[in-house]
């Protein structure tokens, strides 16, 4: 399940801000995305049809998506890459919907720091990082790619959002 930002206020500017049921209900479905709305109702003491209508609620409001996440390695990705962009003559959020475009590139950040934008990547193996480090560096703008290899992932929690709430 991804949940998408929310304001600090928890709102998403669409007048709607979830409440405390609203987070048990999501935290719930951060554990098992396809848990049964009569089993959330149950734990949480409430009716199956008010969970099925704050889930409605909290999708139409874009607080949640519910979806599948794959495994990389099962996907047969055996390289995580971490790669700092450098730019040059263009502007930061042209470059990186450029390089989002790459089917291997699963996330890019338009950064304060060392470079301009941060982008989170697979590849299969070197052959592929290679490929894919070549075609990340002939995108107009990119004047320095900066990888790092990860040699060990100690998380990777990709339904993560820091809530208070659960």
């Amino acid at each position: 399940m991804v949940v998408k930002k929310l304001t600090i206020d928890g709102s998403k500017g669409h007048g709607f801000t979830p409440d405390a049921t609203d987070f048990k209900i999501i935290s719930l479905l951060r554990k098992d995305g396809r848990m049964a709305y009569r089993t959330i109702a149950s734990e949480l003491d409430i009716t199956e049809a008010t969970v099925r209508t704050r889930v409605k609620r909290l999708e139409e409001s874009n607080t949640i998506k519910v979806v599948a996440v794959t495994d990389i390695e099962a996907a047969g990705f055996d390289m995580l890459l971490a790669i700092g962009v450098e730019l040059e003559g263009r502007a930061a959020s042209e470059v990186g919907h450029d390089l989002a475009k790459l089917d291997e590139v699963y996330s890019v950040s338009v950064v304060i720091g060392s470079h301009d934008i941060e982008i989170l990547a697979l590849a299969k193996n070197q052959a592929h990082m290679n490929q894919l480090l070549t075609q990340l560096a002939a995108v107009k703008g990119v004047r320095k790619l900066l990888p790092s290899l990860a040699v060990d992932v100690l998380k990777n929690q990709p339904n993560w959002v820091p809530f208070n709430n659960d």
